[in-house]
């Protein structure tokens, strides 16, 4: 046996996730804003040949010869994401998921996903870890971040739709950054979600003193300082995504959208600031879908992509966070401002996460720890 060439990993489950701190999402906030540093400074590295695509989707066709081949559901998917980040990371990893509307009623989530972190040098794995809750806190981190830059300091009220696991984790990163909200807005489809949801804002954050289930997505906008829009739908028809009209949305509003959304031509303004998580990533859509492309892909950061086509807007007009965040472009203005924040999500959102879990399962001793080899039989 050759110390030198033999590989261990360790496997993280759920429950070892846990432990190891994914659901920080303090933690997550702040790693998120790291990573962003990292993007704008350009110390990374996504699928395709632009360096930024969202990954690598299975998708299936709606009549096939072979019969055991899985139908387009709703929500059907099967996705590779890899990427690789710099800094204080200097990791790659891939995410693999399969998703499927239809697990729900199997007591099973939509989405089922397992993240493989591996040594950016070697390509060797450190570890293969349970995902869902590395991918929900991840994703719902990216709003905090926005709101820590973009909502008013003295931000109270939070208009939901969508009380979910990305509700959930949306509105834990809102808490993390924004301590003085006290009011929650929800809309939601069935009374079990909604009295899930209701008890989960009470055992976990008490300050929120009151919470209001609203029946319209104008009451869940209007007067709120923070909206965020987290629930699912059928793609492929923006006019019947959820819609943000201007006349429902008070001034000095911010908006964090990481689900379908679309806005009306007073949204559409100029004078609505329009904010992305990372350009690169829908410039890259952008240009692997068909036109206009946010019937393809739902977030609303692609609706700018088309403005943009159209000539509506420009390219400049559209800012990235990692620029705000780097200090190299303002954040909130003043409090009259409206800003609207597109969350797409990328996996070097899991690669930064994924690293920050993974080191704290070493330093703890938490996982199985398994054996690739003790020399390769092939080399």
């Amino acid at each position: 046996m050759s110390e030198a060439t033999r590989i261990d990993f360790i496997y993280l489950s759920e429950q070892d996730m846990i432990r190891a701190g994914v659901t920080d999402m303090p933690a997550c906030v702040d790693t998120m804003e790291e990573m962003f540093g990292l993007l704008y400074r350009g110390d990374y590295r996504m699928a395709g040949s632009n360096n930024d695509s969202h990954g690598a989707m299975v998708t299936f066709p709606e009549n096939s010869p072979f019969p055991a081949m899985p139908k387009p559901t709703a929500d059907r998917r099967l996705m590779a994401m890899p990427a690789y980040l710099g800094g204080n990371f200097c990791t790659a990893g891939v995410k693999w998921y399969g998703s499927n509307i239809a697990n729900r009623e199997k007591g099973l989530p939509r989405s089922i996903l397992m993240f493989t972190l591996n040594d950016a040098d070697t390509g060797a794995p450190l570890a293969h870890m349970s995902a869902n809750l590395l991918s929900a806190y991840r994703t719902g981190a990216i709003p905090g971040v926005g709101a820590r830059h973009l909502a008013r300091k003295d931000s109270r009220v939070i208009g939901l739709l969508g009380p979910g696991v990305m509700g959930k984790t949306t509105v834990a990163a809102f808490m993390a950054v924004c301590p003085r909200i006290d009011t929650l807005k929800i809309k939601g489809r069935g009374q079990k979600n909604l009295d899930n949801f209701i008890t989960w804002v009470s055992q976990t954050f008490p300050q929120i003193t009151r919470v209001q289930v609203v029946d319209t997505l104008e009451e869940v906008v209007r007067d709120s300082d923070i909206v965020t829009y987290c629930s699912s739908g059928e793609v492929g028809n923006p006019e019947t995504y959820p819609l943000v009209k201007r006349e429902w949305v008070k001034p000095g509003t911010f908006l964090a959208m990481p689900a379908l959304c679309n806005i009306d031509e007073g949204m559409e303004q100029r004078d609505v600031r329009k904010v992305l998580d990372n350009t690169g990533l829908y410039k890259a859509w952008f240009e692997e879908v068909p036109k206009p492309a946010h019937h393809t892909i739902p977030v609303i950061g692609v609706r700018f992509m088309d403005m943009i086509a159209e000539g509506k807007i420009t390219e400049d007009e559209v800012e990235d966070i990692g620029k705000i965040i780097a200090g190299d472009a303002p954040g909130r203005r003043n409090d009259e401002e409206i800003i609207i924040m597109s969350v797409g999500g990328m996996p070097v959102e899991d690669v930064a996460w994924g690293t920050v879990i993974y080191r704290n399962a070493v330093k703890n001793d938490i996982g199985v720890k398994l054996n690739l080899w003790e020399t390769p039989v092939l080399s």
